[in-house]
C-alpha cells in the first residue's frame, strides 16, 4: 500500500516612479527577534545602493509592494526536459507541455505557496495576488512591516549618476529557515531599477530620443517590401495565419497609429489586443514609450502581417516585470514573445532576473520562443544607467539562457528589394554575462568562455539604415536592438505555420535549434554571416561573434534548414522504423511528455521500477481512486507493424476471483486491454499490444487505473515503448 502521507497529499486538494520623501518623518521599526533562525537571500540588494547618496529613512507608514519569488521543483528533470523536448531525434522533441502540466511536475507546490502566505499574514501584509503558475506570491505593507517581514531596513537614496531620488533596501533580505526551502527571492524593496526601450533614431545622440522634426508627412526608411525582401520573408509561404506573438510593453499604443501603418503598405490582420498587467492601462495616453510600443507591432505586422498580436502592458518596475513573464506563460496564448525594453545586468538584482528566467523556462517548457533585445550601447550596457560606461555589461533580458538575444546590423538593399551586404552596428549590444553560465546548446566556432555571451542572432537596427515607423501621428525613422527583436519574432511566427503544416512541432526554445543549424552544413545559405563592424569591445567575425551572433536570416532556407530536422514523420507516406513513445522508462524523474493524475510517476523503493529508478504506480490506496497515465503519438501511415510493449506488476490485497480494482488500456476511445487485481503476479510481465489498426493516425494511448473502497490495488507500469516498423 501506498504510505499514507501520499495518499493525504494526493487528497487534499509602466507606471510612474515615485520619488519619495529624503527627509525622515517617521522612525522605521527595527526588525523584533525571531524564534526561529533566519536566512539571508542573496543578491536581493540593488547594486545602485553601493554607489548612492543615503538620504534617511523612507516613513514607517509609506506603502510598498514587493513579489516574493518561489523557486521551481525538480530542477534537475526540469533541464533535463528542456534539453529534450528542444533536441530532434529525441522521444521528447516538440512534445510541449501546457501550462497545468508545468506547474504540477515543476511549478512551486500549493502547499508552499500556502506557506509563504501565511508567514506574510502572521507579519500585517496583505497578500494581492499569487500567479496562476504559482511562481510568485504578491504582497503589499508598510516601510515597518516589510522591514519586519524581511529583517531589512528602508532608506531613501539619490542616485548622483541620474540624478533621481529612490527607496531601497539596506542589506540583503532574510527570511525564517523554514521558508528557505521554498522561497527563491524577493523584489521590490527597491525601485531603482527601470526597464528602458532599446530605441534609436538617426542623428540622435541618444538612443531612444524623440527629437519632434524628425517627423514627416511621408514614410522615410525601410519598410516591409524592403526588410522582408531583404531577409527573404516573403519567400517562405507563410504570412504568420495561426500564430500569436505576445509583445513585451511597459508603455501603451494608439490603434489609429497602427491603423495608418497597415493602409500605407496594404497590410490586413487580427486587430491588436490589449492584455493589462497588474492594472497598467497607458492606451488612453500613452508616455514617452508610445513609439517603441508601435515599432513592435508594425515590424511584427510587416513580417507576419496575419498573425494575431497582443499587448501586454506592465508597470515599468520589477514586480510588473515578474509578473507580465508568468502572466504571459500562465495565459499560453502566445507562442512567440518579442521583448525590446531592458536594462544592464549590474543595475538589477540577479534575484529579480532569477524570477523572470524561471518563468522563461516555463515558456521554453510549452514551447513559446521569445526574442530580446541586446541593447543599444555596445558592450557598455550600463552606458546612460547608475553602473556607467566603464563597465562592460550585457542587457537583460537579452542574457537569460531561456530566451533568444538579437543584435544589431547595418542592413544594405538593392533596388530590387534584396539583400547586398550588412555590418555589424558600432552600439549593438554583446559581450558576456555575470550572471548566467553558458547553456549547453551555446556552441560554435567563435563560442568560447563559461559564461552565457549574446547575442546569439541578429538583424538590421542601425539607426542609418532605419525603418519606417508612423507613431504619435507623424511618421517616423527608427533603429535600434528594439527592430531587430521583432523582426525576428516575426520570423517565428511565419515559422509556426510552416511547422503546423508540416506536421512538425512549434519552433519553442529558438537558440538550441538555431545554433544546431549554425553548426551544420546549412550555416551558409540559412544566415547572413556578418563579419564587418565592430561594437566598443568586440569584433564582427566569421561564425559567431558577440556583436551579431550568427548573423541575419535568410528565412527561406532557415525554415528549410529547421523542419528538416524534424521528428517522428506526420501520418502519411511511408514508414520509417522507429520507437514512438517519449520518457517510456521516467527515468527523467517527472511525467512529461506524459499526462498524469498526481503522483503517478515515483521512484519510492516500496513499488520497485522495472529498470532504472523511477516507474509509473497507478493507484495503491486501499480508496476509492482513479488515475491515469496517457501519451499522443503519431503512428505513420505505411508501416506493417506497431506494437506497443510495456512491463506490468500488479500488486494487491485483494482475494478470490472477483475483479474488484481494475486497469484499463485505450486507444482514443478504444478500449484495447483491461488487467484487474485477478491478474497480480510477484513480479513483472511484460505486455505486448499490437496497433497496427492505427497506422496514419494521431491516437492518445491512455491507462486509467480504479480502485474501490477496500484492499489496494497497485498497477506498476514500467519501460514503455511503441516499435514501428
Amino acid at each position: 500500500m501506498r504510505p499514507r502521507s501520499l495518499a493525504l497529499a494526493a487528497a487534499i486538494a509602466v507606471l510612474p516612479l515615485t520619488a519619495v520623501s529624503l527627509g525622515v518623518s517617521t522612525a522605521q521599526a527595527a526588525p523584533a527577534p525571531h524564534a526561529t533562525p533566519r536566512v539571508a537571500l542573496p543578491n536581493t540588494v540593488n547594486p545602485a545602493v553601493a554607489h548612492s547618496e543615503k538620504k534617511g529613512d523612507v516613513p514607517a507608514e509609506q506603502q510598498i509592494s514587493v513579489s516574493v519569488s518561489l523557486k521551481l521543483r525538480n530542477p534537475d528533470a526540469l533541464d533535463r526536459f528542456l534539453t529534450a523536448v528542444t533536441t530532434p531525434g529525441s522521444p521528447e522533441f516538440g512534445k510541449y507541455l501546457t501550462p497545468e502540466q508545468f506547474t504540477a511536475q515543476f511549478g512551486p507546490s500549493q502547499q508552499a505557496v500556502d506557506q509563504v502566505k501565511t508567514y506574510l499574514a502572521q507579519q500585517g501584509l496583505a497578500v494581492t495576488d499569487v500567479s496562476a503558475n504559482r511562481q510568485v506570491v504578491n504582497a503589499r505593507g508598510t516601510a515597518a512591516q516589510i522591514s519586519q517581514a524581511f529583517g531589512t531596513h528602508e532608506s531613501s537614496y539619490l542616485d548622483p549618476q541620474l540624478q533621481r531620488a529612490f527607496f531601497a533596501n539596506d542589506d540583503a533580505a532574510s527570511i525564517p529557515s523554514d521558508l528557505a526551502a521554498v522561497v527563491q527571492g524577493v523584489s521590490g524593496l527597491d525601485n531603482h531599477a527601470v526597464r528602458k526601450n532599446r530605441l534609436a533614431k538617426p542623428n540622435s545622440a541618444t538612443p531612444g530620443a524623440i527629437t519632434p522634426n524628425a517627423a514627416t508627412a511621408s514614410p522615410s526608411g525601410l519598410g516591409p517590401a524592403q526588410y522582408d525582401g531583404a531577409y527573404n520573408l516573403n519567400k517562405t509561404g507563410a504570412d504568420g495565419t495561426g500564430s500569436t506573438v505576445a509583445l513585451w510593453e511597459f508603455d501603451g499604443y494608439q490603434s489609429s497609429n497602427l491603423t495608418t501603418y497597415d493602409s500605407q503598405y496594404g497590410l490586413t490582420g487580427p486587430a491588436v489586443t490589449t492584455v493589462s498587467v497588474d492594472g497598467a492601462s497607458y492606451d488612453s495616453a500613452p508616455g514617452q514609450g508610445q513609439g517603441e510600443v508601435e515599432l513592435d507591432s508594425e515590424i511584427v505586422r510587416g513580417a507576419a502581417p496575419k498573425a494575431t498580436q497582443l499587448v501586454y502592458e506592465a508597470p515599468n518596475s520589477d514586480q510588473g516585470e515578474i509578473d507580465m513573464a508568468n502572466k504571459i506563460v500562465a495565459d499560453n496564448r502566445a507562442s512567440v514573445i518579442s521583448i525590446s525594453w531592458g536594462s544592464c545586468e549590474p543595475d538589477t538584482t540577479a534575484a529579480s532576473m532569477t524570477a523572470v528566467d524561471n518563468a522563461f523556462k516555463q515558456a521554453a517548457a510549452q514551447g513559446i520562443s521569445i526574442f530580446s533585445a541586446s541593447g543599444d550601447d555596445g558592450s557598455r550596457d550600463c552606458t546612460r544607467s547608475t553602473s556607467g560606461s566603464t563597465v562592460k555589461a550585457v542587457d537583460f533580458p537579452a542574457s537569460s539562457p531561456h530566451q533568444t538575444g538579437v543584435g544589431g546590423t547595418n542592413l544594405k538593399v538593392t533596388s530590387g528589394n534584396g539583400y547586398s551586404s550588412e555590418s555589424a552596428w558600432s552600439t549593438a549590444g554583446g559581450g558576456v554575462s555575470t550572471v548566467f553560465s553558458k547553456p549547453t546548446w551555446q556552441t560554435g566556432t567563435g563560442v568560447s568562455g563559461t559564461m552565457r555571451t549574446v547575442p546569439d542572432v541578429s538583424s538590421n537596427a542601425d539607426p542609418a539604415s532605419g525603418f519606417a515607423i508612423y507613431t504619435a501621428g507623424a511618421w517616423q525613422v527608427y533603429g535600434g536592438t528594439s527592430a531587430a527583436a521583432p523582426l525576428w519574432s516575426g520570423y517565428a511566427a511565419q515559422f509556426n505555420q510552416k511547422a503546423k503544416a508540416a506536421g512538425q512541432p512549434v519552433l519553442g526554445e529558438a537558440s538550441p535549434r538555431l545554433y544546431s543549424v549554425a553548426n551544420s552544413s546549412s550555416y551558409g545559405s540559412a544566415f547572413h554571416d556578418v563579419t564587418t563592424g565592430a561594437n566598443q569591445d568586440f569584433s564582427a567575425k566569421t561564425g559567431y561573434d558577440q556583436v551579431t551572433g550568427w548573423g541575419s536570416p535568410a528565412a527561406d532556407q532557415l525554415t528549410t534548414a529547421l523542419l528538416g530536422g524534424g521528428t517522428t514523420p506526420p501520418p502519411t507516406g511511408g514508414c520509417t522504423p522507429a520507437q514512438l513513445i517519449g520518457n517510456g522508462g521516467f527515468e527523467t524523474g517527472t511525467a512529461a511528455p506524459w499526462a498524469t493524475s498526481s503522483g503517478v510517476v515515483d521512484n519510492s523503493a516500496s513499488e520497485p521500477a522495472h529498470s532504472g529508478s523511477w516507474k509509473a504506480w497507478l493507484n495503491g490506496y486501499g480508496t476509492t481512486h482513479t488515475d491515469t497515465l496517457s501519451q499522443t503519438v503519431s503512428v505513420p501511415a505505411g508501416c506493417a507493424s506497431a506494437k506497443l510493449t510495456f512491463w506490468l506488476h500488479i500488486d494487491t490485497a485483494e482475494t478470490g476471483t472477483t475483479a474488484y480494482d481494475k486497469l484499463t488500456l485505450q486507444a482514443n476511445s478504444t478500449t484495447l486491454k483491461t488487467w484487474s487485481n485477478v491478474n497480480a503476479a510477484a513480479g513483472y510481465v511484460q505486455q505486448t499490444v499490437d496497433l497496427t489498426s492505427f497506422a496514419g493516425q494521431t491516437v492518445t494511448l491512455k491507462f486509467t487505473g480504479t480502485e474501490d473502497g477496500s484492499n489496494q490495488t497497485s498497477f506498476v507500469i514500467d519501460d514503455v515503448a511503441l516499435n514501428v516498423q
